[in-house]
C-alpha cells in the first residue's frame, strides 16, 4: 500500500495538492482531519522537509504554523534566508497521534518506516517539480526519507551533501540519473520541535541557525 496510485502521472504543484486530499496510501488518513500538503512557490530555491504535520497543522491544513513553525520562521530570518524563496513540506502528509486525557488531547507519534515509505511518492513528485537548489531535511524522519534508513542526523548535520538519489526514486533507494539537477544539494539538521524540547534551548537554537546558515551560504555562492 502506497501513495503512488494517488499521485497524478503528470501535474503541476496545485494539481498535486488537490490530488493529495484524496490520498489513501496508508492508514493515517483515517484519523487525521485532512491532508497537509505544503506551502511556498514552485520557484523556491530552498525546500524544507519536516516529519509530519502536528496538531495545529492538522486542524489548519498548512505545514509549520504551530509553535515549531514559529521558531523555524525566526531561525530562517536569523540565518539570512529569504522566506519568499522557501517551500515547506513534510515527509508524511497526515498527522499521526495517540489520544490522551480522555480523548481530549492528541499526542504526536513518530511515523514508522512503512508510513514514511508509503508517503514518499508525494515528496518525490514535489521535489521533481520544484528542482530546488538546496533541500533541508528537518529531523531524523525527513532525513531518512531523503537519504535512507541508515542516515543519522547527529553524525552529518550541517554538512552540504550531494543530492540523494533516493529522493528521485519513490520505490527504493536505488541510484539513477534522472531527477534534480546536479547543482542541487541537501542538508540535514534538527527539527525545530527538538529545540522546544531541549534542556538548553539557546544552544539548540544556535545550532539550528548555524546549520541553516550553511544553506544560506550555498545559495549565495
Amino acid at each position: 500500500m502506497s501513495a503512488a496510485e494517488f499521485v497524478p502521472a503528470s501535474s503541476d504543484l496545485e494539481g498535486l495538492r488537490r490530488a493529495s486530499r484524496d490520498c489513501r496510501g496508508c492508514h493515517l488518513y483515517e484519523k487525521a482531519t485532512q491532508t497537509v500538503f505544503s506551502r511556498g512557490p514552485v520557484t523556491a530555491r530552498v525546500a524544507f522537509v519536516g516529519e509530519q504535520p502536528g496538531d495545529v497543522e492538522d486542524r489548519r491544513g498548512e505545514p509549520f504554523v504551530g509553535p515549531a513553525g514559529k521558531l523555524l520562521d525566526r531561525a530562517v530570518a536569523d540565518a539570512g534566508l529569504e522566506p519568499s524563496q522557501i517551500y515547506t513540506t513534510n515527509a508524511v502528509k497526515h498527522f499521526k497521534f495517540t489520544e490522551g486525557g480522555g480523548g481530549k488531547r492528541r499526542i504526536h507519534a513518530t511515523p514508522d518506516t512503512h508510513e514514511v515509505g508509503a508517503c514518499r511518492p508525494w515528496l518525490v513528485a514535489e521535489l521533481s517539480l520544484l528542482e530546488p537548489e538546496v533541500v533541508v531535511a528537518l529531523g531524523a524522519t525527513a532525513a531518512k526519507s531523503l537519504f535512507g534508513p541508515s542516515f543519522r542526523v547527529t553524525k552529518s548535520r550541517g554538512v552540504l551533501l550531494p543530492w540523494p538519489a533516493s529522493a528521485r526514486d519513490p520505490e527504493s533507494f536505488a541510484h539513477d540519473e534522472d531527477g534534480a539537477p546536479s547543482s542541487s544539494f541537501a542538508l540535514a539538521t534538527i527539527h525545530p520541535s527538538a529545540v522546544l524540547r531541549a534542556q538548553d534551548r539557546d544552544a539548540a537554537y544556535a545550532g539550528l541557525v548555524s546549520d541553516l546558515q550553511v544553506a544560506a551560504k550555498a545559495l549565495a555562492g
